[in-house]
């Protein structure tokens, strides 16, 4: 029997497999029946900044008072009184949650400020949390705001959540960070444990007919494996940190990739949400199989095995193959 255990924020996981924000985690038999399928953990659909800032009144008033935005604004965010679970009774559900499954529940927090909301944070661990996941989800727009400016924002909200918890914490970055290295860096100084790699963020398509600006959420492919492919593999041995590689997680290959980048977890959803829960004891199977085959005892032997410090052309990482694969293509 192939040993897939691995360790992700000082949580033994029985395999790599953990099961992304999603809706799966609002039902408590949907989770159920995702550990019985083979997940390691589970991470639970995000708690927004906005949410707690609506039921504390700090939102609304703030686009109400404001006639020159509030009207288009406000129709940017859902009925926040009904969205998902108002914040106490996440709390409650997570608690309900962690009572009925054996496997690891990270809470999920998503925002940019430092404010009050995130003693949540807090409030997740003393619900039973195994670990807190920090989603950094924000698109500047302000032409004054520098990239600086940003980084510091976040580093000082990483900061905040450190004093608050006693539990681990990873945070989910997006990739458009002029020196991602540099910042990814910055952020485990500051108290992150692990880091995500990464979010998606959500591109609006127009509607020709109507005139009017749509959202839409496309569902992953394994092609979206390269980018967090990449990072995990370049960072994988510089910094301190464990890595997940979420988006473009579909098959057991995928999560070797993953792991031989580096990665100490993979998260997925889309697969799951496009082909059902049973899905993923395939991809388990796929992955043992694959590790059976290749005479391989343990997942630990090809963690890294791929990552740029352990290949014999680590230059394949960077702009020196850029040129390389342009000529290749005929």
């Amino acid at each position: 029997m192939v040993d897939l255990t691995t360790e992700y924020l000082g949580l033994a996981l029985k395999n790599p497999l953990v099961v992304s924000a999603s809706p799966f985690s609002k039902r408590i038999d949907r989770v159920r029946k995702l550990e019985q399928n083979g997940a390691a953990a589970v991470v639970m659909y995000s708690l927004f900044e906005e949410q707690v800032s609506y039921e504390t009144c700090e939102l609304n008033p703030h686009l109400s008072n404001d006639p020159l935005n509030y009207d288009q604004a406000i129709s940017y965010y859902p009925h926040l009184a009904y969205y998902n679970l108002n914040p106490d009774e996440y709390i409650q559900h997570l608690y309900l949650l962690k009572k009925s499954v054996s496997i690891p529940v990270i809470g999920s927090i998503n925002g940019v400020s430092s404010g009050g909301w995130l003693d949540y944070a807090q409030h997740m661990e003393q619900a039973g949390a195994d670990a807190v996941e920090i989603n950094l989800y924000y698109l500047p727009t302000n032409t004054d705001f520098t990239g600086a400016d940003l980084e510091e924002t976040y580093i000082r909200l990483v900061k905040n959540v450190k004093v608050r918890l006693t539990i681990p914490f990873a945070v989910k970055l997006h990739p458009s960070f002029s020196s991602l290295p540099n910042f990814s860096k910055k952020i485990v100084e500051a108290g992150a444990r692990g880091l995500v790699f990464f979010n998606r963020f959500y591109q609006p398509d127009f509607d020709l007919e109507k005139l009017k600006v749509v959202p839409s959420l496309d569902l992953s492919s394994s092609q979206d494996l390269r980018l967090p492919l990449r990072w995990i593999a370049i960072l994988f041995g510089r910094i301190p940190a464990d890595f997940a590689l979420s988006s473009g997680i579909h098959s057991g290959h995928d999560v070797i990739k993953a792991v031989m980048a580096g990665a100490s977890a993979t998260m997925l959803t889309s697969e799951l949400l496009q082909n059902g829960i049973d899905r993923l004891g395939r991809i388990k199977d796929e992955l043992e199989d694959w590790l059976d085959q290749h005479n391989y005892n343990s997942l630990a032997e090809i963690k890294g095995i791929m990552s740029q410090k352990n290949v014999a052309e680590p230059a394949a990482f960077e702009r020196a193959y850029y040129l390389k694969i342009l000529n290749n293509y005929q």
